[in-house]
């Protein structure tokens, strides 16, 4: 199975903490839905002909697109590709788009799966993130979402606010709880360059959580869903067995996928490609036949470390088998360590984080990573 990412680059508000590419303008819309269109076009034979197991609109705020813009994607997916039958199809929404006839469009044109951005149940949080929807707003979209008959949806949060206590968390998570979710993706803060958060606090307006609060509130997290029957799949992912995100997890497992839009990446094993992100450069390049892209070619060492740093991050760890004899060599006594501490185990010739190590998984992938090409 392949994947295919479709990148919307368009938000009613810009969020505090968000760095990804987006904009607050409508004014390319036309011109970036073709180019998209366009670029589907040019680039589906890169799949090789492999079946689309997955498909996935992300942002931005894909839930902006009118509902037949988002069928014609769907369609033309369809007629140039073998989409499985039991494919899943996610949007990801803001609660404030949601409504019974936007569902009623969303799953009529192919939908499955939608990806729901509440982000916090407060509304004084919601103001400071400069989200476009309140709480009311975020318990209502859940209901509509749980009655619509999608194969599977899913909410996001997120953790680690300043200031935010243990007893906020832990309430912020009953709610989710007691509305039935069979997923759950929770973020931890993150203090980007070039976003307003940043500027507050360089500026000291705002004092980040510190690592002690951020950890206690994941250990409450894992505890919670592990509790609520919602696996820990994943370092921010917890969801029932059949709820899972199967294209996310194809990324963490390595599995080629095709990024179509403004700033959207792709990966084909042994090359990464990301697309330019800016709206009217991508417009153009598409429309010109000039180069709007950048691309690697991934060495067999950034191969082996890119799927130390994903895989790890995930309850089935990494292949020891996949990955050569270079990082047994290179990495034993790390590894070996990592064992004593704790923090990793050696599970059925893989590679695994224990709970402990879940707290550092990107400090650990990285301690392995092989350092050059042998």
């Amino acid at each position: 199975m392949s994947g295919i990412y479709v990148h919307v680059p368009f938000c009613r508000k810009a969020c505090t903490y968000c760095d990804f590419h987006f904009s607050t303008s409508l004014g390319t819309r036309e011109r970036v839905l073709a180019g998209m269109q366009r670029e589907l076009d040019l680039r589906i034979a890169e799949l090789d002909g492999a079946p689309v197991g997955t498909l996935y609109f992300g942002g931005g705020t894909p839930s902006l697109l009118p509902a037949p813009a988002i069928a014609a994607l769907i369609g033309q997916v369809r007629r140039l590709a073998p989409l499985a039958a039991d494919a899943e199809i996610t949007l990801e929404a803001n609660p404030d788009d949601i409504t019974p006839q936007t569902l009623e469009a969303w799953t009529a044109a192919g939908i499955t799966r939608v990806s729901l951005g509440i982000q916090s149940f407060r509304d004084e949080r919601l103001r400071w993130m400069g989200r476009a929807h309140d709480a009311g707003q975020a318990l209502r979209s859940i209901g509509l979402v749980a009655r619509a008959g999608l194969a599977s949806w899913t909410i996001d949060l997120i953790y680690g606010l300043p200031g935010m206590t243990l007893a906020e968390w832990d309430e912020q998570l009953s709610t989710a709880l007691d509305h039935g979710m069979p997923h759950l993706s929770a973020y931890c803060l993150t203090v980007e360059e070039r976003t307003a958060l940043h500027r507050q606090v360089a500026k000291g307006l705002v004092h980040p959580a510190n690592d002690a609060e951020q950890a206690d509130q994941f250990e409450h997290l894992t505890a919670r869903m592990e509790a609520a029957g919602l696996v820990p799949y994943e370092i921010s992912n917890f969801g029932r067995e059949d709820h899972f995100s199967r294209h996310n997890t194809a990324y963490w497992q390595g599995v080629p996928y095709l990024g179509i839009g403004p700033a959207a990446h792709s990966f084909n094993g042994a090359k990464r490609r990301w697309n330019v992100a800016n709206n009217i450069r991508y417009a153009e390049g598409l429309e010109r036949g000039s180069t709007y892209w950048e691309e690697e070619q991934l060495t067999p060492v950034q191969r082996v470390n890119e799927r130390l740093l994903t895989g790890l991050r995930t309850m089935w760890g990494v292949d020891l088998r996949t990955l050569g004899t270079d990082l047994l060599e290179q990495s034993a006594d790390l590894i070996r360590i990592s064992v004593e501490r704790g923090d990793l185990l050696v599970r059925d010739d893989r590679l695994v984080l224990t709970r402990q190590g879940r707290n550092f998984a990107d400090r650990i992938a990285s301690d392995l990573f092989l350092t050059d090409d042998r």
